[in-house]
């Protein structure tokens, strides 16, 4: 669709007018113009007041329409036809909003930035009218179509032996009301040492069966090869886990186990509880582990029962990850590396405040998490080394291999 000599003069008879601002508009709106009728030209065989055999419509005058560029809101002529339909490519169907702004529009709602915020930094790219919540809205709706890819996208390619679990909370309208919203999160390392994002989800609560039907569609999916679920101990989380994830094992984030312990102990004490705690986690192998969780224990409950009880009720829960290579244990004994993803998206979501629909969220914090897998795809770090990951075919569970290997692995 080139344009034609005419176009070309009319365009630089434009660029003779008042100011600046007022000749890029004119211009803009000239070379819009032109497109458009070339296009129509191209699609109906004949160019205006043009007889040709291969004309397969006729032209009808024309409807005006608005339309918001980076030159300014722009005054077009779209042209009708006598028998059917014709809209231009470079436009947007029922949109007064061309496409060269949509990915500033994307791009800026992604980062976090306020629908009215938006609305300035479309007037500062020069559309006049700035721009509408609900048009940001229909504009980002366009992200459903990547983020739902994403989420349906086939996991069975290669196996993650590590799967990381955890929840952030969010405000959405549901009915009326604005409640709390649960985003999930599932991430995995896969045989490579490299992470992925897998999987996640918005629900009303965290209970079992939202639980149980969010690891199914993963499975779904083929996530296969799982031989360690790291997580808190949210309500209903560890039962769907041994239901799902059958031959898994779980290690509760000892993270957030220091948390609920410490909620049990006088402020006074809190100090010393946790530097005791974290000696269980300082040591060289898992039989050291296990003695030094018995003597803590031991040593707490003289004053603090509660904490003994609770650190020997959870004692192969938040030692779990001693059946694996010891180089691994700082990367799979707690969930702090899906903390720092979650942080992420609520300094992103944060800016929203409330959204209208638990759908707007689910776009904004699947948008945020598409981001952060693509990053860890191009990175050229990897979570853990491909040759320690290797271990895990031989010590799955057993630690046969000479403490040595597994230490420089």
């Amino acid at each position: 669709m080139a344009l034609d000599q005419s176009a070309l003069l009319d365009v630089l008879d434009a660029l003779k007018g008042a100011d600046v601002e007022d000749r890029i508009r004119q211009a803009a709106t000239t070379i819009y113009q032109a497109l458009i009728e070339a296009e129509l030209t191209s699609v109906i065989g004949a160019g205006p007041h043009e007889r040709t055999d291969t004309r397969l419509a006729q032209r009808n005058g024309h409807r005006p329409k608005t339309v918001s560029t980076v030159a300014g809101d722009l005054e077009l002529r779209i042209p009708k036809l006598r028998a059917g339909s014709f809209f231009p490519s470079l436009l947007e169907r029922r949109r007064r909003v061309d496409q060269s702004l949509f990915a500033v529009i994307m791009e800026a709602y992604l980062h976090g930035t306020s629908t009215r915020k938006v609305d300035d930094l479309v007037k500062a790219l020069g559309a006049d009218t700035g721009i509408s919540k609900s048009e940001v809205s229909r504009i980002c709706a366009e992200l459903d179509v990547e983020v739902a890819a994403f989420r349906d996208r086939s996991l069975a390619e290669q196996p993650f032996r590590y799967v990381f679990l955890d929840a952030t909370y969010c405000k959405a309208r549901v009915d009326h009301r604005v409640v709390s919203q649960a985003v999930v999160v599932a991430t995995g390392v896969a045989a490579d040492g490299r992470r992925e994002v897998l999987g996640f989800d918005v629900g009303d609560s965290e209970d079992g069966a939202f639980w149980t039907a969010f690891l199914r569609s993963l499975k779904t999916r083929g996530l296969g090869g799982v031989q360690l679920v790291i997580s808190d101990a949210h309500a209903g989380l560890k039962a769907a886990i041994e239901a799902v994830l059958i031959g898994a094992s779980w290690q509760r984030c000892r993270v957030h186990f220091l948390r609920n312990v410490l909620a049990q102990v006088p402020k006074g004490h809190a100090e010393m509880v946790a530097a005791a705690i974290r000696t269980i986690f300082a040591q060289p192998d898992r039989d050291h582990v296990r003695e030094q969780l018995d003597t803590i224990a031991g040593m707490l409950g003289r004053q603090l029962p509660k904490v003994e009880t609770m650190l020997r009720e959870a004692a192969d829960d938040i030692t779990a990850f001693t059946g694996f290579p010891i180089s691994h244990w700082k990367k799979i004994w707690s969930t702090n590396p899906l903390e720092r993803v979650n942080k992420e998206i609520k300094r992103r979501t944060d800016v929203v405040g409330v959204f209208p629909n638990p759908a707007a969220l689910l776009r904004l914090a699947g948008s945020v998490l598409v981001e952060t897998h693509d990053e860890w795809q191009v990175s050229d770090r990897r979570y853990l080394s491909e040759g320690s990951m290797a271990l895990l075919n031989t010590t799955t569970n057993d630690q046969q291999v000479a403490p040595t290997a597994l230490l420089t692995a």
